[in-house]
């Protein structure tokens, strides 16, 4: 976040609203709250539970937030849910428990299991709500700016967390060296999986809506099923695959609403 913090100064610099009075303080505080529950709040219940749980069932576990936020909308905000959402979300959710289940049998502590997928359900949760929240902040801050603001106050959040944490145990903030052999996979977290997709992310919210953004991103979690396996070598057991062919299909399924 260190490393992306100045690029999203930068990009809320230059995508400051021309005419002055046109946003309220209501929605940039918002968008502050949307930054801290949403990726703050979110990854450090992600982070905690992947000591728990692999990374293959985190993902399953996850597939959790569309639907969520689907579900959010209709009751916050009275948006419906189309007949194919519906089908959407039914054999999306066939294809999480059918995964879930091939899993839970590999696990040797079913305590800590329960507990690690707990704080992944919690990341899906206030996921969800971020969601929701962009949806609705979007079309009135704009993608570049909404985002920037929420990403900014999310690595405030991060920060505080650091420093606290750090103090509480005795130690230096700045005594904390990053090994240079993993300096480039620290780069390439910030650019290619933190700035350019939380961009993309808000930008496609304004063209597709909240709801359908939600099942789409269901994809993310999919192929971090196969890159655990491929890459962590993580087991893929056949539960697994049928469970990722039907969110696959659930996913496909909206490709056609408008």
């Amino acid at each position: 976040m260190l490393i992306a913090f100045p690029f999203y100064l930068v990009v809320l610099y230059l995508t400051r609203p021309k005419i002055k009075g046109q946003i309220k303080n209501v929605h940039y505080a918002w968008a502050i709250a949307m930054g801290v529950l949403g990726y703050y709040m979110s990854s450090l219940f992600d982070f905690v539970g992947l000591q728990y749980v692999s990374a293959g069932i985190e993902r399953i576990i996850l597939f959790v937030y569309p639907t969520l936020a689907v579900v959010v909308n209709r009751i916050i905000f009275k948006v419906a849910i189309s007949k194919r959402q519906w089908q959407s979300i039914l054999i999306t959710y066939l294809g999480i428990g059918i995964a879930y289940w091939g899993e839970l049998h590999l696990m040797p502590n079913t305590h800590l299991f329960i507990y690690g997928s707990t704080m992944v359900l919690l990341c899906g949760i206030t996921y969800a709500f971020y969601l929701v929240g962009t949806g609705k902040l979007v079309p009135i801050l704009g993608s570049s700016q909404y985002t920037s603001i929420a990403m900014l106050a999310a690595s405030i959040g991060i920060f505080t967390h650091y420093l606290i944490e750090t103090i509480w145990h005795g130690e230096s903030p700045l005594s904390y060296h990053i090994p240079a052999n993993i300096i480039w996979y620290v780069i390439a977290l910030a650019m290619v999986a933190t700035v350019i997709p939380s961009f993309l992310l808000s930008s496609g919210m304004k063209r597709v809506g909240s709801n359908n953004l939600a099942i789409i991103t269901s994809i993310g979690p999919v192929a971090t099923l196969f890159q655990a396996n491929w890459i962590l070598g993580e087991q893929f057991t056949w539960q697994q695959m049928i469970g990722t062919s039907l969110v696959i299909a659930g996913v496909l399924l909206i490709k056609k609403l408008g």
